[in-house]
């Protein structure tokens, strides 16, 4: 019997001798003991002639089904099943290469942990995620701010697009900070290697989907991560990029076969219209430019159509969560994709890791735009097994408006209450994310014009609605930043570089405002971890009234009443009218001042104001 060392140190050697072949295998291990069984091997070499590979497989469990080649010579793709009974070690793949006969050593490796328990295991409404970029979040280990031999040399904090150093160390060391929040889920912009010439620190042009950027800390450090995480409790989300790749990965600059990619005359740019692709009146041609147009020439466009492409990036997916410890997945670009191998990779995730979460990014306009990318209760031709979207439709449509236009009988908060009336489309509504501002859009604290009222009322909506909240880094403390250039909401979180003068993790030099921002969402956040209503509860909303919102969460155990004011002016409650909801309560508790309120008479809450308030019998 091997273990995870052994093998890992006799692949190694075992390629030594073969440098002069530089035979590559992807994936580049599996595991015994998988719910998939056959596996199919990628092998590329610069010396490899795939017409006379001649390759065989001699391991007890192991057998070889077949072999397939390409336009260009140097790839094979090789079929394999795994046994039931398989045990770990490094698997022989043999192959000729001009009257030689050479050996591979494939690993074949035990799991460690068990997927729903240590692992894989979802996340859910329970749940608070915390988004961030490593490179702009903390420089843990500045000896891999520069790694030799990629493409991108820059490192400077003075420019917005340079690499700043921020990787997996800087993380873990404040990983108490994130729990100080509340946050139970880590979501992080893509961390598998960019080996691009620039513009490297956003993560999404990866070229090479099995090596973890070494500026990040590389495998090692990324498996660290995870495993701190989970001895806290926490939970990794990683960020997948299923459409796209980026131009200098091998597999474009040294392209399989022509239909890897979805290939135009000239560069092509996709025309982002969803609608195509649920119009009952949409021209074909509409709708091919839509999943098959690309978004940027340094960002080839996958043919997902292929067969071999999409078991390269459904294989990758169920290799990262066991390799990684991922418990949750969030889908880049998910309306981009062709859905119906969307609903394959979906598929094929859960049937791996049945308590996996799988969100996409689906930006559109409308409510039953969105819905049609997640589960739902729409009768369209394509029906999508996707569990959940995040959710641009409260933010655009709900909560911005909400807190920046004057109340109206379609306008303010009013939109936020009607957006919320559409879930009816969704077969779970609960499990969309939530959110105020990410690395594509303007700090939340821009949009309502660095008016802190306003951004603590948006901070309580977010952690007390109904679905997964996801805060981004330092909005917590009042960063601003718009997307013209889009830079400036990638920003530094301050504290994250030693030297630095503005320590948002300790409170050093922030302001009074920042403070108490940033003290209000730990108190809040501390409060979601053990409320029940807002992990699980009901939800129930009241007609908007003059700019005042109400709404409740229940369960059994308890019950939370949220007044939302976005009147500039007080307002009065007029607790009689929640009957409803307040039967057989009489004392109401300030979440967040612990004042004490009796409800069996109205009260005036002030102009853009918030309560959240813990019901009391």
């Amino acid at each position: 019997m091997f273990n995870r060392v052994t093998i890992v140190l006799a692949a190694l050697l075992c390629y030594l001798p073969l440098a002069a072949q530089q035979v590559q295998i992807y994936p580049s291990n599996w595991w015994v003991g998988m719910k998939k069984k056959q596996v199919q091997l990628l092998l590329r070499g610069d010396q490899f002639d795939a017409v006379n590979a001649q390759v065989t497989v001699q391991y007890p469990g192991v057998t070889l089904n077949g072999t397939h080649t390409f336009e260009n010579n140097r790839y094979l793709a090789v079929d394999i099943t795994i046994a039931d009974n398989a045990q770990p070690g490094l698997v022989p793949i043999k192959y000729q290469y001009k009257k030689k006969t050479y050996t591979l050593q494939w690993p074949l490796e035990a799991r460690v942990g068990k997927p729903g328990q240590t692992h894989a295991v979802g996340v859910t409404s329970k749940d608070v995620i915390y988004f961030l970029m490593p490179d702009r979040f903390s420089n843990g280990d500045p000896s891999n701010d520069k790694v030799p031999g990629l493409r991108d040399q820059s490192l400077n904090r003075q420019e917005i697009y340079d690499r700043h150093g921020g990787d997996f160390q800087g993380i873990i060391n404040h990983l108490d900070y994130l729990q100080s929040l509340g946050v139970t889920a880590l979501w992080t912009t893509p961390v598998l290697e960019n080996d691009m010439p620039n513009r490297t620190e956003h993560g999404y042009a990866i070229t090479n989907h099995y090596k973890v950027d070494a500026r990040y800390g590389g495998e090692k450090m990324y498996r660290q991560l995870s495993d701190e995480l989970h001895k806290r409790g926490m939970k990794l989300i990683q960020d997948a990029v299923y459409n796209h790749m980026g131009s200098y990965n091998f597999l474009v600059k040294d392209i399989p076969s022509k239909d890897w990619l979805n290939q135009w005359p000239t560069f092509t740019k996709t025309n982002a219209k969803d609608q195509t692709l649920f119009d009952p009146y949409a021209a074909p041609s509409d709708t091919k430019l839509m999943s098959d147009g690309w978004f940027v020439p340094e960002m080839p466009d996958w043919n997902q159509k292929n067969p071999f492409v999409a078991n390269y990036i459904i294989q990758h997916a169920i290799w990262y969560v066991e390799k990684f410890g991922v418990d949750g997945i969030r889908i880049d670009t998910y309306i981009y994709n062709d859905l119906p191998f969307s609903n394959d990779c979906n598929a094929a995730l859960e049937a791996e890791f049945p308590n996996i979460t799988l969100y996409g990014e689906a930006w559109v306009n409308g409510t039953a735009n969105q819905a049609f990318f997640a589960q739902n209760n729409i009768q369209t031709a394509f029906k999508s097994n996707l569990q959940g979207v995040v959710d641009f439709q409260l933010l655009f449509s709900g909560i911005i408006p909400a807190l920046t236009q004057d109340f109206g009988w379609n306008t303010g908060v009013n939109q936020l209450y009607a957006t919320l009336s559409n879930d009816f489309l969704y077969k779970d509504p609960t499990r969309n994310v939530l959110f105020l501002d990410n690395h594509d859009y303007n700090r939340f604290f821009s949009t309502v014009k660095g008016d802190v009222a306003k951004q603590k009322i948006a901070y309580q909506w977010l952690l007390t609605y109904r679905g997964i909240p996801q805060l981004y880094y330092g909005s917590e403390i009042l960063m601003k930043g718009e997307t013209n250039p889009d830079g400036w909401v990638r920003l530094d979180f301050p504290g994250g570089w030693a030297g630095d003068t503005v320590n948002a993790f300790t409170g050093k030099g922030l302001t009074d405002d920042q403070l108490s921002m940033q003290t209000m969402v730990k108190q809040l956040g501390q409060f979601r971890l053990r409320a029940t209503a807002l992990q699980t509860g009901k939800l129930m909303q009241y007609v908007p009234k003059e700019g005042l919102y109400v709404y409740f969460r229940y369960d059994d155990q308890q019950t939370v009443m949220c007044v939302m004011n976005t009147n500039k002016n007080a307002r009065p409650v007029e607790f009689a009218r929640y009957v409803d909801r307040i039967g057989g309560f009489k004392t109401a508790r300030n979440v967040l001042t612990n004042e004490k309120i009796n409800i069996d008479s109205d009260r005036q809450i002030p102009g853009m104001t918030m309560w959240v308030l813990e019901l009391e019998k």
